[in-house]
Parts: structure tokens; sequence; C-alpha cells
């Protein structure tokens, strides 16, 4: 079975700053400006993850864990993600070619 990486069949992986962005800034009516100041991070940073940009740092992530009251391995699992489904496709058919280690019946 080979790895999802047709891009006209599925969805457009999921960046984290959509996550950012439509979860949490706009329905809690935040600016990147105040999740900044609240994090201690420079303002362009969030604006730059919100954006889908950058993506979400170790650094990051605990920040806004912290401060949206969620855990840092939620934000560092939506970029995970985010770069396997975007690697996925871009290198797809090259992983599709290896062959599996064979090994024998114990």
């Amino acid at each position: 079975m080979g790895i999802a990486y047709e891009t006209d069949k599925i969805l457009p992986p999921l960046h984290p700053g959509e996550v950012l962005r439509e979860e949490f800034l706009i329905p809690l009516g935040l600016s990147a400006g105040v999740v900044a100041r609240a994090c201690g991070v420079p303002r362009t940073r969030i604006e730059r993850v919100a954006a889908e940009g950058i993506g979400i740092t170790t650094d990051t992530a605990l920040r806004l864990g912290r401060y949206f009251g969620t855990t840092p391995q939620f934000w560092l699992n939506l970029q995970q993600s985010f770069e396997m489904d975007t690697l996925a496709r871009e290198i797809g058919p090259e992983i599709d070619r290896i062959q599996p280690l064979r090994r024998a019946a114990a």
C-alpha cells in the first residue's frame, strides 16, 4: 500500500497556522500581537505561523499550549502531520519504490 500523495484526490495538508488562526485567533477575537505579548514572543512569530509562513517550533508549542490551555504536543502533532503529509506528496513515488525488508517467519 502506497503513501497518499495524489494531490488531486485529497485535501492539502493542514498547516498548524490554519488551526491557530481559524480555531483560536478568529473565534476568540485575538490578534497575533495579543497572543505574542502573552506568550513572550515577537508578534511577527505568531503572525507568520497564522499566515502559514513558518511552522511550530517546540518553543512555540510550549508557549501556545500554556496560553490556550492545550498541550504542547497538540501543536507539535499538527506540525508533524503537516510535514509528513507535505513530504509524502513530494517524495511518495520514491518511497513507494523502496522494497520493505522481508523477515523470516519465526
